[in-house]
């Protein structure tokens, strides 16, 4: 006589794998503007470069398109871009073969004689962000009036301007003003 059946314990177990890859956007020159026909690099720094990062960019006439197709020059998981044109204005970002994203910068590219130099990442509260307004052609530590959304905010002889101790208060869209060469892109 057999004895009672004993039931069977059934484990079931799932792998759940979650990914932490992330990659940086970094641009070098640091600035979100530039002069037309001057050349820029931007890299995902990676935290493995097994996940494959590839730049990518949003301008207005083109959609998510990546380095090498059709502008820039692709070397691994950077991108040079030798003669900058105001086309190239928009949104540039580091996308890995599974979808994930790295932050995004946008970059502006003028034909105009004056640019605002600024850091192109987010900006830490209580860090000082310095700004200078730059000129195409030399001199480029010329007098410069600095507005934020519109309104001036002072005057700075040599060009630049530091911002102390930077909090919430201090964001807003900056432009400046050089006398008798002109104003740059907010």
């Amino acid at each position: 006589m057999e004895g009672p059946s004993l039931p069977r314990l059934l484990v079931l177990t799932s792998l759940l794998s979650c990914t932490t890859n992330q990659a940086s956007l970094t641009v070098s020159p640091n600035s979100s503007q530039f002069f037309r026909w001057k050349s820029v690099s931007l890299s995902c720094e990676e935290d493995d470069s097994s996940a494959g990062w590839t730049l990518r960019r949003n301008t207005t006439r083109e959609t998510r398109t990546q380095c090498g197709a059709g502008w820039g020059r692709s070397a691994g998981s950077s991108c040079n871009i030798s003669y900058l044109d105001p086309v190239d204005s928009g949104v540039y970002w580091c996308e890995s073969r599974e979808g994930a994203t790295s932050n995004t910068i946008k970059i502006t590219v003028t034909g105009g004689p004056v640019i605002l130099q600024s850091p192109v990442l987010p900006v830490m509260e209580g860090h000082d962000v310095t700004l200078h307004c730059k000129t195409k052609t030399p001199p480029s530590n010329l007098p410069a009036g600095f507005y934020k959304d519109g309104s001036l905010i002072r005057t700075e002889p040599t060009g630049h301007m530091t911002i102390h101790h930077v909090n919430k208060s201090d964001e807003g869209l900056y432009k400046c003003d050089i006398s008798g060469r002109g104003e740059s892109p907010s």
